[in-house]
């Protein structure tokens, strides 16, 4: 069917009336999809490959730092905080209660704290870690592909990135999703 312009041409109705439609319809399938996905596990283009080399001094008040040589020969966690992160506070003290199990170290990566105030978090709620690395400036966190506080790695006894997770964890997500990783790694070779 043919319309009359205003001018007297005719013009055809059809692929231009479509067009927006199948738009709207693949911006809809996206944002479905989208809204499916779980966005604490996005992917880590550091899983399988080496912990970043660095090399941090210790916390004020410790006598630890935090180097990547500390992150191989043993099952470990790096448990990314500050002082300032909420839902570190929420976190810490899942990472009390954990420690205490022994069932791996737990190291710290301390993310852009003031010294006083890092050093203050541990003294007054406990300190969980066998070694705490300071990155003052977050360039070692950079390495380590980190978007915010608090963010968790398993790592290898070959010092290799096997599982992040983003945001606080407890007991639940631990017992789903991290411990059968750090059981799986600690049957295997030396």
């Amino acid at each position: 069917m043919a319309a009359i312009t205003s001018a007297g041409n005719e013009t055809k109705r059809g692929p231009a009336y479509i067009l927006p439609l199948i738009v709207f319809a693949v911006i809809a399938v996206a944002f479905a999809v989208g809204l499916t996905l779980n966005p604490r596990e996005l992917p880590s283009v550091l899983i399988g490959k080496p912990v970043p080399e660095f090399d941090l001094p210790p916390v004020q008040g410790r006598t630890l730092g935090l180097s990547s040589s500390d992150l191989k020969g043993e099952v470990s966690m790096v448990n990314v905080f500050a002082s300032w992160c909420t839902e570190c506070r929420v976190e810490h003290p899942f990472l009390m209660e954990l420690a205490k199990t022994k069932l791996l170290s737990i190291h710290g990566l301390n993310y852009k704290d003031k010294p006083d105030d890092a050093a203050n978090w541990l003294d007054t709620l406990g300190d969980p870690y066998t070694r705490t690395g300071a990155d003052l400036k977050g360039r070692v966190t950079i390495d380590w592909g980190v978007y915010g506080v608090p963010e968790t790695f398993l790592i290898d006894r070959q010092g290799l990135i096997v599982y992040k997770h983003i945001g606080a964890l407890n007991w639940t997500l631990f017992n789903e999703k991290l411990r059968p990783v750090v059981e799986r790694l600690k049957k295997t070779g030396p």
